[in-house]
C-alpha cells in the first residue's frame, strides 16, 4: 500500500465508524457484564434482588455505552470512556468476590 493511500485510510471516516462500532459492541458488552457483576455483589439487598437489579441495569449501561461510543469527539475518548469504567467495575467485582 502506498504512503498516500495509508494516510487516507488513517483519516478515513469509515475507519472511525468501524472502530466506534467495535468499541460500542465489545466494549459496551464488557462494561455491562462487569457492572452487572459488581452491582450483584455490592448492592445492599438480598442476593437474588441484587442480581436482578444489576441485570436490569445492564441494559441501560449497554445502551449508554453505545451512545457514548458514537457521541464522543474522538475514537480514543470512546475507547477510554468505556474501557476505563469497565476495568473499574471488574476490579470492584473482583474485590467483592474475595
Amino acid at each position: 500500500m502506498s504512503k498516500l493511500s495509508s494516510q487516507r485510510l488513517a483519516g478515513s471516516p469509515r475507519l472511525g465508524v468501524a472502530l466506534r462500532a467495535v468499541v460500542a459492541v465489545f466494549g459496551g458488552y464488557a462494561l455491562a457484564a462487569a457492572a452487572t457483576a459488581a452491582l450483584a455483589l455490592w448492592l445492599p439487598m438480598a442476593r437474588a434482588d441484587a442480581v436482578l437489579t444489576g441485570t436490569l441495569l445492564s441494559f441501560l449501561i449497554y445502551t449508554g455505552a453505545v451512545l457514548w461510543a458514537f457521541g464522543t469527539r474522538s475514537v480514543a475518548r470512546a475507547w477510554g470512556g468505556i474501557l476505563i469504567p469497565a476495568a473499574l467495575c471488574a476490579a470492584l467485582a473482583w474485590l467483592g468476590g474475595a
